[in-house]
């Protein structure tokens, strides 16, 4: 009973707290539950709505629904949903509304959704620029290239000079972004130097983009107070959301066992059917019995053959491992210099991150900071939106951020060079194996 009272307030704050772009209706979960197909072409626009701002996409509500549910399936793969009765539903959206509950209450858990969307519909009143000192994990970048390459057929080749012309692209990209950048960091320095002291906030001590097109145009105010107004509602909503989500779960915990009760009675009324209709046809049809006699022999012959193949299977792999056992013999007497001299190289690398790795570990920063004029205001704090911590941190500097960037730049040169090396090495064996052929190294 306290769920039942509960559960509404739960599903009407998870409403509010999501943006208005896309926001359903509480109906619409209430009716999916019972797999209703009126909710289905609800739910898949819901989810294409929120998906494409996860995404950063351009939403339209004019895009056609197939186009639609199409988007969401592969977002759902890309995020690795893997429930297979998703991706087996219509592309009419005609059908399918509690498996479109099931995903968006998986997107609810896995990849925080509510949080997402608040932080990326955030109204931003500051100037702010992102920051990430992070060092990414990369526990497979240590395998050796043979381990890691695919295997790739004479179908699967690609033209080189395609390559370098897309790595020709991505640079060329690379330096507009940073060109445009740079300008916008100009443009910013005029502003916060021009409104150095203007501010009431002696902490920061200067405007903001924002706040200076509010002192141009002060008419734009009344649009800025209903966002922040129309946040501040989303954010009451998520704290109630959060206070009853227990609630939720209980209630999708309901969902699923109805599922599972519904797919064991579906497998036992097709087992009730298979059984039953075999006597059916046996008395009905003359060559049934005859039929039935020639599948009992392919049966008998199936189980002989396969006793056979696991025999000589367990023979093959007996002779496989002698001959794996006498080649590590021989290549233990013929590879030990070359082995000690790989383990030497690796051993090297990791000294030189010995010092980084042995050095007190500093907090990491990730998320969004606000820009402040540093000149005027050496001692300023800045606060992070989605960082580690949730108090005021020191200001970060450029030449910090600069120098962490710098060890990151070297720690990855270090590995490129030993992945080359281990290329070039496995280039050699492949050309040792190919006869009146010459290979000169570029």
């Amino acid at each position: 009973q306290q769920r039942g009272r509960g559960l509404p307030a739960a599903v009407g704050a998870l409403c509010r707290a999501l943006p208005p772009r896309g926001r359903p209706a509480p109906d619409t979960l209430r009716r999916a539950r019972f797999d209703r197909p009126q909710a289905s072409l609800d739910f898949w626009r819901l989810l294409y709505a929120l998906l494409k701002q996860i995404h950063g996409g351009k939403w339209t509500e004019s895009d056609a629904i197939d186009n639609q549910i199409r988007f969401v399936k592969s977002a759902l793969w890309y995020h690795g949903y893997g429930r297979p009765e998703l991706y087996r539903l219509p592309s009419d959206g005609s059908a399918g509304s509690r498996e479109l509950l099931l995903a968006f209450s998986w997107l609810l858990h896995r990849i925080s959704l509510l949080e997402e969307l608040l932080a990326r519909n955030r109204v931003k009143t500051g100037d702010e620029t992102s920051v990430c000192t992070c060092e990414d994990a990369l526990p497979n970048s240590q395998k050796s290239t043979t381990e890691m390459a695919p295997e790739y057929g004479p179908e699967d080749r690609i033209d080189v000079r395609y390559l370098q012309w897309l790595n020709g692209r991505l640079r060329f990209q690379w330096r507009s972004l940073h060109a445009q950048h740079q300008e916008q960091c100009k443009l910013l320095h005029k502003i916060h130097l021009f409104t150095s002291g203007s501010h009431v906030d002696q902490i920061l001590g200067h405007f903001s983009v924002t706040e200076a097109d509010l002192v141009r145009q002060p008419e734009n105010y009344k649009q800025l107070l209903q966002l922040l107004e129309a946040e501040t509602m989303r954010l009451e909503a998520f704290l109630e959301w959060k206070q009853l989500e227990p609630v939720y779960w209980q209630w999708m915990e309901t969902v699923l066992d109805n599922m599972a009760e519904e797919g064991n009675m579906c497998e036992s009324q097709n087992a009730h059917v298979e059984k039953s209709g075999l006597p059916k046809a046996t008395s009905c049809c003359p060559w049934a019995d005859n039929l039935t006699g020639q599948i009992d022999r392919l049966s008998r012959d199936l189980m002989t053959l396969r006793d056979q193949l696991h025999k000589l299977v367990t023979h093959r792999k007996t002779a496989w491992c002698e001959k794996v056992k006498t080649r590590e013999e021989e290549l233990q007497k013929e590879g030990f210099s070359a082995a000690a001299r790989k383990i030497q190289e690796s051993v090297g690398l990791k000294l030189l991150d010995l010092t980084s790795l042995c050095a007190p570990e500093k907090k990491k920063m990730h998320g969004s900071c606000r820009l402040v004029l540093r000149s005027k205001h050496p001692a300023s704090k800045t606060g992070f939106d989605g960082c580690v911590s949730k108090e005021c941190v020191s200001a970060v500097g450029a030449a910090e951020v600069i120098r962490d960037l710098q060890l990151r730049e070297a720690s990855l040169g270090r590995e490129l060079r030993q992945l080359q090396e281990e290329c070039r090495q496995r280039l050699d064996e492949i050309a040792e194996g190919l006869d009146g052929v010459i290979c000169v190294p570029p």
